[in-house]
């Protein structure tokens, strides 16, 4: 006949029958192949004996993570199931008997106590299972796990993943910095370094930094190449130690700057014009053609299979005042060679501008189409490349006809004074790192053409700015500055501004 113990005693699942004396303490019990109460049991076995009551489990404190024995390093929290675990697995003699039930007892989180309780049966003497509840105390102790003594010592990284942008602008830059930090594609990164011309992003793992690469080709139309550097080789095992470098190249160009491109460009792109602007780069290069309104997109399959520069960029612009204007309508529209899309949230338009720095001097106009008659009007100012007096240094742009070059392109409409603009900014940006290779005006240009394009504001997080007072667009009738509203503002609800850096 089984007996089996529920706690305190040891209790018959048969039929009632009739009692007797324990053999040694003589008290009456129910009959069991011992002929022992539960005490007298307890006092001649120790099911527990070849249990540890104490143990010692191995904390990091740099990465928070537990040893589980013989090599790995558990990230769990606090009387977690995953800490449970651990523990169990660090007791010997465990093997002996069954393990009913597992629980931690509270401690000070502060005491480097850990208490666990176990219900463990076994049984003894002639088929008595014995059933026995006692309490493990672990010991935390600290102890650096491999993967931060390398971090201290220097020389953890495997894998380093380069970002350049070789180019006078760097806004295409600052924006993939604002896709990174709201995708969160940093967060498995070892280090990050800020170099001129672009950022280091340091992995420990192939795995990790493949994965920051793949973000990179979906984001932009990169170039990307490999490379491996050999630190050691160990001749017995045949074992290589190589440092990995892959590196991310960004296309030269950036929003607003103008290219040129070659006859074959020309008719794989719709026949559009020699002279486009780049209205954006993305996951695609979009192209528009200031005089006709013309847009196409380009691949990055096709942008690296015949690529194309910048032969003017932002910091070349000059601003021009607007004497005259008249729109085209499409009725009155000439015919062009181009057989692509027309762009439409753009205005094709006849418009005459003199100077802003020869206004009242120089009373010659200067003759023009432009694809922002939805934004411009008689007295504003805008910005706009003087193709007439520039001195211009690319192959495909002296192939061109004079016929076919304008002595002026205009790019964007100027909104005023840019520190004025500054100083009424109640948004801020974050960044990667503190060390950032920011060039003020290039920067500025980058600000102000997030508060000017809606559909590029969507792929950044953009935080109101503690030091200045929220001021919404309606409290300024008297500019038409675009402006960011409260409603696309998020709350900087970090502590430490300095963590991620704030804006220049």
């Amino acid at each position: 006949m089984e007996y089996v113990n529920f706690g305190a005693g040891i209790k018959n699942e048969g039929n009632n029958i009739r009692q007797i004396l324990c053999c040694e303490c003589g008290i009456k019990i129910e009959p069991n192949s011992a002929n022992m109460c539960v005490t007298c049991i307890r006092n001649h076995v120790d099911i527990t004996e070849n249990i540890p009551k104490s143990a010692v489990l191995q904390f990091c404190r740099n990465c928070e993570r537990y040893l589980q024995p013989p090599d790995d390093w558990v990230q769990c929290g606090l009387e977690s199931r995953e800490l449970l675990a651990i523990c169990v697995k660090r007791l010997k003699g465990l093997k002996d008997v069954k393990l009913v039930d597992a629980g931690f007892i509270w401690t000070d989180p502060n005491s480097k106590r850990i208490k666990v309780k176990l219900t463990v049966n076994a049984e003894v003497l002639s088929g008595t299972t014995l059933q026995q509840v006692f309490i493990v105390e672990y010991t935390v102790t600290n102890h650096m796990c491999n993967d931060c003594h390398r971090s201290e010592a220097k020389d953890f990284w495997k894998y380093l993943v380069q970002v350049r942008q070789r180019s006078e602008n760097k806004k295409t830059l600052y924006y993939l910095e604002q896709l990174i930090l709201k995708r969160k594609a940093h967060d498995n990164t070892l280090g990050i370094k800020s170099q001129h011309g672009g950022i280091d992003f340091f992995y420990a793992s192939e795995v990790h930094a493949r994965k920051m690469v793949e973000f990179l080709s979906n984001a932009l139309p990169v170039k990307v190449t490999n490379s491996k550097r050999l630190i050691s080789h160990d001749i017995k095992s045949n074992i290589h130690n190589c440092k990995h470098t892959i590196s991310v190249e960004i296309p030269p160009l950036s929003k607003d700057s103008l290219v040129c491109l070659d006859k074959t460009q020309q008719r794989q792109f719709g026949g559009i014009s020699p002279l486009c602007l780049i209205h954006r780069v993305a996951k695609t290069i979009h192209l528009i053609d200031p005089l006709t309104a013309q847009i196409a997109e380009v691949s990055g399959i096709n942008y690296n299979r015949s690529p194309f520069e910048a032969i003017c960029n932002p910091n070349r612009l000059t601003e021009y005042t607007v004497m005259d204007i008249e729109i085209i309508f499409d009725k009155d529209r000439k015919f062009f060679p181009g057989q692509g899309t027309i762009s439409n949230k753009h205005v094709l338009c006849d418009i005459w501008l003199v100077k802003s720095s020869e206004l009242g001097i120089n009373d010659n106009t200067i003759h023009t189409k432009t694809h922002l008659g939805h934004l411009l009007k008689v007295g504003d100012n805008v910005f706009g490349y003087n193709l007439e007096d520039a001195n211009i240094n690319n192959d495909k742009f002296e192939k061109l006809n004079k016929d076919q070059i304008p002595d002026v392109i205009l790019v964007k409409k100027s909104y005023g004074d840019r520190e004025r603009r500054n100083k009424s900014r109640n948004w801020k940006l974050k960044h990667i790192s503190n060390e950032e290779d920011k060039r003020k005006h290039d920067y500025e240009e980058f600000l102000e053409d997030l508060e000017e394009d809606a559909d590029m504001r969507q792929n950044v997080n953009i935080y109101k700015d503690r030091k200045q007072i929220p001021i919404d667009e309606f409290d300024h009738p008297s500019d038409n500055i675009p402006r960011i509203t409260l409603a696309e503002m998020l709350d900087d609800l970090n502590l430490d501004d300095d963590e991620m850096g704030d804006d220049i």
